[in-house]
């Protein structure tokens, strides 16, 4: 057994991690030594009480590390440790470095320059809005998106980078065969791409409660900053903001209003010392001493996905009367003056020309790029 084959195995162990490892790979003097030392040895090492022993001694026997590999090569998936030279150097860093990144796509020198963002699964439109425009504008400027592919901010993170085609990084939160959102999967596929989709989990592991936390450390160790957008005040995405202070990374916020319980975790952040961001300059403003002139490129405006078409007279009455703000669709038709039957074909015909959205409650509001 090789080095990197003993990374993989000891990855794949159940109550082992980054930090018992390091402890057993000290006292034995090296990562295959595990799987030689005998039970004595095992407990002698801090950390490793009886339980963990036979545990360890058990699994040692049923690990097959050359069978991972080559069910990985089979899904087109690579694993990477750090004794590989394509192992991100920002996480050789951390206090817990994962053991072995299993990687769909491929990491690049540019990657250095990354920017977490995450935030709440329950984004209201205003938090996806922002995360989509804000990732595009850091994305156009250089900046590698990291995020973990989850519902919400994070999707609309990894699409706003892909819109303005640069690079964006997902960390799952299960394993990387049990992709997590489902819905995700089209994403997935253009982030491996265009960047790189990874999992410290082996294959098989579905997601829980314990591994969305846990991979929040590599989101933020991936990461010279973390921006979060929405967070409610007992938010995961708040956990990679602590795991990016403790990782000596910077903290951003969006602000939110005072009385939505999505701005409660990230008020709270700017209260307690984040840095409060309202555009993309407040972000490049806090690592122009670290980054190298010429690295940065001015961000530029997003551009339209609205498509410049004519309305028709019945489309302008009814854009006209979504200027001031957005109305349910009952609202609207006494508005305009017109039946429910046929406002419906109205607002599908604004809905494909992307001039309105539809939001939750049967409510409709003026696409943010028609509204300047």
């Amino acid at each position: 057994m090789t080095s990197r084959e003993a990374y993989i195995a000891l990855n794949m162990m159940e109550g082992l991690g980054p930090i018992k490892v390091r402890a057993l790979i000290d006292f034995l003097g090296s990562p295959q030594a595990v799987f030689e030392a005998d039970g004595d040895e095992l407990q002698s090492v801090r950390g490793i009480g009886e339980k963990l022993r036979y545990s360890i001694l058990e699994q040692r026997t049923q690990i097959d590390a050359s069978e991972e590999i080559e069910k990985t090569e089979e899904l087109g998936i690579r694993i990477v440790t750090s004794l590989d030279d394509e192992y991100p150097e920002a996480l050789k860093m951390i206090h817990d470095p994962p053991l072995a990144l299993y990687v769909r796509g491929s990491f690049l020198p540019a990657d250095n320059l990354s920017l977490g963002m995450v935030g709440s699964r329950k984004a209201t439109h205003y938090g996806l809005n922002v995360a989509d425009r804000m990732a595009y504008q850091l994305a156009q400027t250089g900046f590698t998106i990291v995020s973990g592919l989850a519902r919400g901010i994070d999707t609309a993170a990894h699409q706003g980078a892909l819109k303005a085609k640069g690079r964006t990084i997902a960390v799952l939160g299960a394993a990387i065969d049990q992709l997590y959102p489902p819905e995700n999967a089209e994403l997935a596929d253009a982030i491996a791409q265009h960047g790189a989709v990874i999992s410290e989990y082996p294959l098989g592991r579905q997601a829980d409660r314990q591994t969305f936390p846990y991979r929040n450390r590599i989101i933020s160790g991936l990461s010279q900053g973390v921006l979060v957008v929405e967070a409610g005040f007992k938010s995961g995405s708040l956990h990679t903001a602590d795991a990016a202070l403790e990782q000596g990374r910077s903290v951003f916020a969006i602000p939110g209003r005072i009385d939505h319980p999505s701005a409660k975790g990230t008020n709270c952040l700017i209260k307690n010392g984040a840095k409060l961001v309202d555009n993309v300059g407040d972000i490049l403003e806090e690592f122009e001493l670290l980054i190298p002139p010429g690295e940065l490129k001015e961000p530029k405006k997003q551009p339209s996905a609205r498509p410049e078409v004519p309305l028709s007279e019945e489309e302008k009455k009814l854009v006209e009367a979504l200027w001031p703000g957005a109305l349910d669709i009952d609202s609207l038709a006494r508005e305009v003056g017109m039946t429910s039957a046929e406002i419906s074909g109205v607002l599908l015909g604004l809905e494909m020309k992307r001039v309105v959205n539809m939001l939750p409650g049967r409510v409709v509001e003026l696409a943010d790029d028609l509204r300047g």
